[in-house]
């Protein structure tokens, strides 16, 4: 089976054609298609590894929604000193389906 490492907000993900995977927000609509640049690709001719990326292999997404992660809560405070704050967070990420992967 063909997979490839691509890079996207800073982090890195292994991939195979129709996998669905959640990234950092991306600046795309609904329905759309994304490209992803390629780090390594494995395939029947064997592991190519990118300097720092691959030449001309393209991994390519549909967007299926941008959404927000559940709420975590962030509480922190200075013991003995009456300082306490108490925040929530959502983190917005996009939900991206891999249609191709193209050496």
């Amino acid at each position: 089976m063909m997979f490839a490492v691509i890079e996207t907000g800073g982090k890195q993900y292994k991939v195979q054609k129709d996998d669905v995977i959640f990234v950092e927000k991306l600046a795309v609509e609904k329905d759309s298609t994304v490209e992803f640049k390629v780090l390594a690709l494995d395939g029947d001719d064997g592991l190519k590894i990118g300097v720092p990326y691959v030449e001309g292999a393209t991994v390519s997404g549909k967007v299926l929604k941008n959404g927000k992660s559940p709420k975590i809560t962030v509480f922190t405070y200075k013991p003995k000193k009456n300082e306490k704050r108490k925040m929530g967070h959502r983190q917005p990420y996009t939900k991206v389906q891999i249609e191709s992967i193209n050496a």
